[in-house]
């Protein structure tokens, strides 16, 4: 069965990659540019996801600080500087990503993070091949949120929502999908919990990498 209209529109950290040290690394350079003196070991697992915006303002709150234009500048260039790097993919997502190129389906990244640094990841990884073509947030702050990012792909790629799946590992993903009537697959080895998934009305779940690939050429055959 040829599955050449169909789309499926893929998060990046927590669902392809593990980017937790280089955004840890960042955020606290980040935190120390501004004058603070964050702990080495600052756990910020649970702000992963959302827009950078977001998870250094819940991240300034502990010292009062207000700054986050600043502290996102310093973020942006410790992270463009290294922090990029500091990212794995998680076993089986390459794998996962052939299959689902091999079989017709057309890859679209969809994330939060800088397009220019996005691209740059997936360039280091050797997989930006794989994907019709990668969307982030831009300079403008239009493309922050979820809703905004995936309404613009569907309208920039021509792509029918009942013909695409949003594939992510936080409820922000999950939202979006659902704010462009799109399908939704929520995995469970990022971020995010099963609960958080399940409460934001994901669709399915997928426990491993490995499973990825059948389950969403299985949704897209439906």
């Amino acid at each position: 069965m040829s599955l050449g209209r169909h789309s499926v529109l893929l998060d990046l950290d927590g669902t392809l990659i593990d980017s937790q040290p280089g955004i840890a690394a960042s955020a606290l350079a980040a935190l120390r540019a501004l004058g603070h003196a964050p702990d080495d070991t600052l756990d910020i697992r649970s702000v992963i996801g959302p827009p950078l915006q977001d998870m250094l303002r819940a991240l300034l709150q502990a010292y009062d600080d207000d700054r986050v234009d600043e502290a996102v500048t310093a973020y942006r260039q410790h992270y463009g500087e290294s922090g990029l790097f500091g990212s794995e993919l998680y076993a089986g997502i390459r794998d996962a990503l052939h299959e689902m190129h091999g079989a017709g389906v057309r890859l679209y990244l969809a994330t939060s993070k800088r397009e220019v640094f996005a691209r740059r990841i997936l360039e280091h990884l050797d997989l930006a091949s794989l994907f019709d073509a990668i969307h982030g947030s831009v300079p403008s702050g239009l493309l922050d949120h979820k809703p905004e990012l995936l309404a613009h792909i569907l309208t920039e790629r021509n792509i029918a929502p009942s013909d695409a799946i949003m594939v992510g590992d936080r409820r922000h993903d999950i939202a979006g999908a659902h704010a462009v009537r799109m399908r939704s697959l929520g995995v469970l080895w990022g971020y995010g919990s099963r609960d958080e998934l399940e409460m934001a009305g994901a669709d399915r779940l997928v426990e491993c990498p490995a499973d990825l690939a059948r389950a969403v050429l299985s949704m897209l055959k439906v």
